[in-house]
């Protein structure tokens, strides 16, 4: 994409962006103490007007530049050098040329060599713990997904840093001193859905829980973020959700499930949880002890899009959509997107963010902030991702552009203006977070619950586990 596509940042209130808030579920007391501490800490600092001193002080000074102007401190900083990067998404290895195109029109001399990596198996904490430990890292910056252990493992360590861009922070009315939480790159969704050859009916989000139902999801020990997932059902908003969708239900259904949501209620109690904390605790019970494990999104795409998938559901990245190929037994419309149904009750998939942060020790941070604030404040910088459907940037100008440039509303619409496949016609951050039900992953939140919650959840007998066993 040309650089002259860049797209400024305006003002705007709304952008799909979350704060860190505290969850309702229980927490240790050692816990409790320490958050408690790094709060009061940070904000003693705050208070007083401590002095920020290495990245923190070239974090503090770049929040108030604008992209152009972070843009010429990152080439006096890296011309010449060589910028590592990490992440949980290859594409920061197709962003970075088009970052350098960017820089190569404000100095035509300036060039810069990458690498990028991008660490399997949840080793990307262990990675960036190890290089936390030098004087100087190898790492300028990282983009990185998982709440709960970012929040427990990175940011409490004090082994990664926000970076909020000031231009990001005008596009979305807020500055980098009042917003509270992490930088999101953008938010991804993972959505309920289901082939639809056969004769199932998926009205409501308990469906997927009722009896002989196995929906295809990626086993949540080996993609944790699938865990927060069922953390965030817990706190009161989307136990909210739960209860009102379970309402709705016939006597029938509501008899099946009667009983699990009386035996988890004590511990919802025991727990904290709110009034609905219950209907939470049986969904996720049922949830777990159901699912069919996979080992990747990809194949469970490749799975219900098949006329031999009859009345199979999954809960996957909405995204994999992009890349079926049509044939005689595969196709898009052999799937539908459970959400979209006029009539569908409930929550219609969880919502996860990729992250974007500095590293305490960054060698190149100057040109760490000027990348991140590309990224997240050019279409340009995050074309990358948002050329494909179901990946919403948290700023709302960006988001507006490449919506413009994309047209992923109409992502299903033939040449002849057809509607050929209607599951993929994106609906937007807006409609997902609304009418669509989106849960919204909370770090903070997700962090809290895994102490009780958490524990819970790991003395439950998963379905691939209770398969082997009997």
């Amino acid at each position: 994409m040309a650089v002259s596509m860049l797209a400024a940042c305006g003002g705007s209130s709304s952008a799909p962006a979350t704060t860190a808030a505290a969850g309702g579920a229980e927490t240790t007391k050692a816990a409790e103490s320490e958050a408690a501490s790094t709060e009061a800490a940070s904000q003693a600092a705050k208070d007083t007007g401590a002095e920020a001193t290495g990245v923190d002080a070239i974090i503090k000074e770049a929040e108030g530049m604008s992209l152009d102007e972070l843009a010429k401190k990152a080439i006096e900083e890296s011309n010449g050098a060589t910028f590592y990067g990490v992440g949980n998404s290859s594409r920061g290895k197709t962003a970075l040329p088009l970052f350098i195109t960017y820089l190569q029109t404000i100095d035509p001399n300036y060039n810069m060599n990458f690498e990028w990596q991008q660490p399997k198996n949840n080793k990307i904490f262990e990675q960036l713990q190890a290089d936390s430990l030098k004087d100087q890292g190898t790492f300028a910056m990282t983009l990185i997904q998982d709440g709960n252990q970012i929040q427990t493992k990175m940011v409490d360590q004090d082994i990664l840093k926000t970076f909020i861009p000031k231009d990001w922070a005008d596009a979305n009315g807020t500055t980098a001193d009042a917003y509270e939480g992490f930088l999101p790159l953008q938010t991804l969704n993972k959505v309920f859905m289901f082939n639809n050859t056969g004769s199932a009916q998926f009205k409501n989000c308990w469906d997927f829980v009722y009896k002989d139902q196995h929906p295809l999801y990626m086993d949540i020990d080996s993609e944790l973020v699938g865990k927060n997932f069922l953390y965030m059902l817990t706190q009161d908003k989307y136990a909210g959700w739960l209860k009102d969708a379970y309402d709705k239900l016939d006597d029938e259904h509501k008899a099946y499930f009667d009983p699990i949501i009386e035996e988890v209620s004590q511990e919802a109690d025991d727990f904290g949880l709110g009034e609905n904390g219950k209907y939470a605790m049986a969904w996720i019970k049922l949830w777990v002890e159901n699912y069919n494990a996979q080992t990747d999104d990809g194949p469970i795409c490749n799975t219900l899009v098949d006329t031999s998938a009859k009345d199979q559901s999954g809960l996957l990245v909405y995204s994999k959509l992009r890349s079926v190929e049509e044939s005689a037994t595969v196709s898009v419309n052999n799937i539908t997107v459970a959400a979209y149904q006029d009539d569908y009750v409930g929550i219609g998939g969880f919502g996860y963010n990729h992250y974007l942060f500095l590293t305490k020790n960054s060698p190149l941070p100057w040109t760490a902030c000027a990348f991140i604030a590309y990224l997240t404040c050019t279409e340009d910088g995050f074309s990358a991702w948002g050329k494909d459907m179901g990946g919403y940037s948290s700023n709302p100008k960006v988001a507006e552009a490449i919506e413009a440039t994309y047209n992923h509303k109409k992502g299903g619409y033939n040449e002849a203006g057809q509607d050929q496949f209607p599951a993929k016609d994106d609906r937007g951050y807006d409609w997902w977070t609304t009418d669509g039900e989106l849960v919204l992953e909370d770090p903070q939140y997700c962090a809290d619950a895994a102490f009780g919650v958490g524990s819970w959840i790991e003395t439950l007998t998963k379905y691939a586990d209770a398969q082997k066993a009997g």
